[in-house]
């Protein structure tokens, strides 16, 4: 049974909404982003050429998570799944919890995209930062409040830009490199190489959007679990291609450090015009994720609105557009608040992977249970007991990035639990006053 709201937008995106291409663009682009600039160098003086074999194992969570979250999507297809999905077969406070600590986490996301966008432009064009900041965070938005397509149709065109730029980096490195004297094997012991998957597994964060435009995807049930397929196969091959790449060029030791392994590899094969290209790669790819950001923070306000988590007038669908525009202006808003901020504590906004985690936690929770209180679409792997098994491990796997995560820095963690204070207070002061809209048990997975 769905909801008023909810009946609407399906119908509304029947046969308009968004198809297997654009979901693909928005799960890979959201995957394949600004961290690669920065992880494999990292990386690489923790595994030396166990670099691949580390990125390997970094795939192997998110491949559980995409095997729960396709699981809940062929079962209850909704926008704000990852508020949805616990809210409904877990506990609404669960729900609430996950998707309140990821307002601040989307904040810090844009505020540091925004902020390493101009730092990418400002060799290319010399302009202010705070007004630049803004102008791109606006204007993402805006563009977001005007149509999905809009917004998905800029995603697919951005995503098809930076695959062929790092298909002409495989291919140009490709040649230049004496693969058969390269080296496979790990240099730094396999402790080494396990000891980069923490770093590394941040690569694959993001493959999973697709679910969060549910109500906006045409014959979403199918649709979604294969561009979640889809997405992790094209970011697994694209990293792959990349890190073998920069590991030939540069060698381990040269890739472990370089500050720029992109730049320093680009240049063994274009040279001087190496600084100009890999800048211009950037800038997409940031765009291309603040844009996936935006789509699934507005998603998200929406989810949190129609059920009454939020101010309910924020559940509501433009007219024309068939876009969450209210939700969409408060995302931005929220985003936009990030600009206050001294430059000093942007540090502070990285709390982005402990309410990812979290996410990750609650949604392959909710997994567990729906395969054992949902009979919706039964078979192959998603039987109940294969179910059961793959949303335990992903918990279980998780939780172990998440201390990873907290006992490499502890403040995002303290971060998030002082907001978390704060929503508990929303919740106990408006959300449980004006009563949320919690659905029946009869209803779950019944959409």
């Amino acid at each position: 049974m769905e909801d008023g709201i909810g009946a609407k937008v399906m119908h509304h995106h029947k046969k308009t909404g968004l198809g297997l291409v654009s979901l693909v663009a928005l799960g890979a682009g959201s995957a394949i982003g600004v961290s690669i600039f920065s992880v494999l160098g990292p990386a690489a003086r923790v595994a030396g050429s166990g670099l691949l074999l580390s990125l390997v194992l970094a795939a192997v969570p998110m491949m559980l998570f995409a095997l729960c979250y396709a699981d809940l999507a062929r079962r209850y297809p909704v926008s704000g799944a990852s508020y949805e999905w616990p809210r409904r077969y877990l506990h609404p406070v669960i729900g609430f919890s996950v998707a309140w600590m990821r307002i601040i986490a989307n904040i810090g996301a844009m505020t540091v995209l925004a902020s390493v966008l101009v730092g990418y432009l400002s060799p290319i064009l010399e302009c202010p930062v705070k007004p630049t900041m803004f102008v791109v965070i606006a204007g993402i938005f805006g563009l977001n409040i005007l149509g999905v397509r809009s917004a998905a149709h800029l995603q697919t065109a951005l995503m098809a830009v930076l695959l062929v730029v790092l298909a002409a980096f495989t291919l140009g490195g490709g040649f230049m490199v004496r693969w058969h004297a390269f080296s496979w094997m790990p240099d730094h012991g396999f402790m080494a190489v396990l000891a980069a998957v923490s770093v590394m597994v941040s690569l694959f964060m993001g493959i999973e959007a697709p679910v969060e435009l549910g109500d906006e995807i045409r014959d979403a049930r199918r649709t979604i679990p294969l561009a979640i397929a889809l997405s992790v196969l094209l970011t697994a091959l694209a990293y792959a291609a990349v890190a073998a790449t920069s590991l030939a060029l540069l060698g381990s030791d040269g890739l472990g450090r370089s500050q720029a392994p992109l730049a320093d590899a680009g240049a063994r094969i274009w040279g001087r015009f190496a600084g100009g290209v890999i800048s211009v790669v950037a800038v997409v790819s940031i765009l291309k994720s603040m844009n996936a950001t935006a789509m699934i923070f507005s998603r998200m306000i929406y989810a949190m609105g129609r059920s009454g988590a939020l101010p309910p007038w924020l559940g509501q669908i433009h007219p024309r557009f068939g876009t969450p525009h209210r939700a969409t202006l408060v995302a931005g808003l929220f985003a936009l608040s990030g600009l206050l901020l001294p430059s000093g504590l942007v540090f502070l906004l990285l709390a982005v992977n402990v309410p990812t985690l979290l996410k990750y936690m609650a949604c392959s929770a909710s997994a567990v249970r729906a395969s054992r209180t949902d009979e919706t679409g039964c078979g192959g792997l998603f039987r109940a007991p294969v179910m059961t098994a793959t949303g335990t491990a992903a918990i279980i796997l998780a939780g172990l990035l998440l201390l990873l995560s907290v006992w490499e820095d502890w403040r995002p963690a303290a971060l998030a639990a002082a907001w978390l204070i704060v929503g508990f207070v929303w919740y106990r002061f408006f959300a449980t006053r004006t009563g949320m809209n919690f659905p029946p048990e009869s209803e779950i997975g019944s959409k």
